[in-house]
């Protein structure tokens, strides 16, 4: 199965990437992609994730031709 994977912010800066596709097995989480993508760094808690432009928790299952995004919070004044 085949995801694209979408980084924004300092995301973007850090993995240098804005997206990419990436093959994912059945059963595969959100999770599970960002530990990929990060390189098993765990920061989840300070990632906000979506699929497909909806936010998602963590244990979301993905499916083939998903989109995925990863961002840090938004904050403003």
């Amino acid at each position: 199965m085949r995801i694209k994977v979408k980084l924004f912010a300092n995301l973007r800066e850090k993995f240098g990437y804005d997206e990419k596709d990436i093959e994912i097995s059945d059963g595969t989480t959100l999770n599970d992609v960002w530990m990929r993508v990060a390189e098993n760094s765990d920061w989840r808690d300070e990632i906000l994730m979506a699929v497909n432009m909806d936010y998602a928790n963590p244990d979301t299952l993905v499916k083939d031709g998903d989109e995925v995004a990863f961002f840090p919070p938004v904050t403003g004044g």
